[in-house]
C-alpha cells in the first residue's frame, strides 16, 4: 500500500532544493486538514477554511521547515545544530535531530517556555539550556555560536526552514483548487507568513493558482513590533510562541503584507482567548493560544467590515492545544463529584 503521508519534501521535491542523492529526514509532516467552518463563515460571510498544522508530528508548522533544514544539515556533513525557541521550535528541531542523529542544543527564554513543548525537547534528547533574558537575546547567541563553532542554527534564519514551510501555500492551493482570497495567521518571528507568500508566489509564478491572496497576520498587542514599527525589549503576552519582540523575518513579513495587499496587525490577549475557546467550542478545533491570533484576527477584520462577503478566507492554526493546555485547564469547572449511580450521573447531567 502506498503511503499516504510521504512528507513535504517527497511530495513537493521539484519546488524545493533537494537532489536525488539528498538523504531525506523526516517524519511524515505536511498533508494536514484543510476543515471549512459553517458557523466562522455564517458570522463572516465569507467562507472560512482553518488549516490545522497542528496534525504535524511534533504538533506545529515547524516540523515543514525543520525537516529540509535537518536535512541540508545532515547532507553538508553537520553533527549538531542549535536553535532558539518559546517553545515549538525546540520541540521539532529535537524530534528531527534524534531521527538524523545530530547533536541537538535548544536555548529558551527564562520562564517563558510552555511545558508540553519543553517536555518534546527533553524526551528527545534535546540538550537545553535556560537563557537569563528573552527569546531575542537567545536567538542572538545562537548566530554567535554558528559562526564560531561548527555547529547549524536551525531558526527560520535558516532559508531551509522558509523553503520547507512554503509547502503548505501548496496544500492549501492543492485543496482549494487555488489560493483564498484572504490568507490570515499569527505572527512571531515571521518567518511563517514569509514562507506562505513565497509559496504562494511560486505556485502562480507556475500557473498553479490564477490568483495570489491578500496576507493579513496578526500578532500580540503586547508583542507587536512589527505594528509598532519598532523592536519591543519585553514582549508581553499569554500567547508564548509569538511572545517575540523583534522577528528575524520581520523584512519578509512586511513584504508579505504590502505586495499582497494585506497588512500587520495586532489583537489583544483577551481576544486570542475567546477566539481559542471558540474554536474548541464550536469548530472542535484544539490549538494553542498563538494560533487562535488568526482566528481573533479573522473576526476583527469582520467586524471592521474588511472581509469582501463570499469571498474565501484560509485561517493557519499553527500548533495544537495540547502544547500549552494551562489554560484549557483554568477556564473549566471542575468535574462533580458522584457515586456510581445511574440517578446520580444523570442528575449532573441536568436530566
Amino acid at each position: 500500500m502506498t503511503p499516504t503521508r510521504l512528507g513535504i519534501i517527497e511530495t513537493y521535491r521539484s519546488h524545493l532544493p533537494v537532489s536525488d542523492s539528498t538523504p531525506v529526514v523526516t517524519l511524515g509532516e505536511g498533508n494536514t486538514p484543510l476543515v471549512r467552518s459553517a458557523g466562522m463563515s455564517e458570522r463572516t460571510g465569507c467562507d472560512v477554511w482553518f488549516k490545522f498544522e497542528g496534525a504535524n508530528p511534533t504538533g506545529s508548522f515547524k516540523d515543514r521547515g525543520m525537516t529540509l533544514a535537518i536535512t541540508k544539515a545532515v547532507e553538508a556533513g553537520a553533527k549538531a545544530v542549535v536553535c532558539a525557541s518559546t517553545g515549538n521550535t525546540s520541540a521539532s528541531a529535537a524530534a528531527y535531530s534524534s531521527k538524523a542523529g545530530l547533536t541537538c542544543a535548544v536555548l529558551i527564554p527564562e520562564g517563558n517556555v510552555a511545558l508540553g513543548k519543553l517536555a518534546q525537547a527533553l524526551v528527545h534528547g534535546a540538550r537545553v539550556i535556560e537563557v537569563r533574558g528573552n527569546f531575542d537575546q537567545a536567538l542572538a547567541v545562537t548566530r554567535k555560536l554558528e559562526d564560531a563553532y561548527p555547529i547549524v542554527v536551525v531558526n527560520s534564519t535558516n532559508p531551509f526552514r522558509i523553503e520547507g514551510q512554503k509547502t503548505g501555500a501548496f496544500e492549501v492551493c492543492d485543496a482549494l483548487g487555488r489560493a483564498p482570497d484572504y490568507h490570515l495567521m499569527p505572527v512571531g518571528n515571521a518567518g511563517n507568513i514569509t514562507s506562505y507568500w513565497k509559496g504562494y508566489r511560486e505556485y502562480h509564478d507556475e500557473g498553479l493558482t490564477s490568483s495570489l491572496p491578500a496576507m493579513f497576520g496578526f500578532q500580540a498587542e503586547g508583542a507587536a513590533p512589527i505594528v509598532r514599527g519598532h523592536p519591543v525589549e519585553n514582549p508581553r503576552t499569554i500567547a508564548t510562541a509569538i511572545r517575540i519582540g523583534n522577528p528575524a523575518s520581520w523584512d519578509g513579513a512586511l513584504i508579505a503584507a504590502k505586495d499582497s495587499g494585506g497588512e500587520i496587525r495586532s489583537v489583544r490577549d483577551k481576544d486570542i482567548l475567546e477566539a481559542y475557546r471558540l474554536l474548541a467550542r464550536k469548530e472542535g478545533l484544539f490549538c494553542e493560544l498563538a494560533s487562535a491570533a488568526s482566528a481573533a484576527g479573522l473576526l476583527k477584520l469582520s467586524a471592521e467590515g474588511r472581509l469582501e462577503p463570499g469571498r474565501t478566507v484560509v485561517c493557519i492554526l499553527t500548533g495544537h492545544g495540547l502544547k500549552d493546555p494551562d489554560w484549557a485547564i483554568a477556564g473549566a469547572p471542575a468535574p462533580p463529584l458522584v457515586l456510581p449511580e445511574v440517578d446520580q450521573v444523570a442528575a449532573a447531567l441536568g436530566f
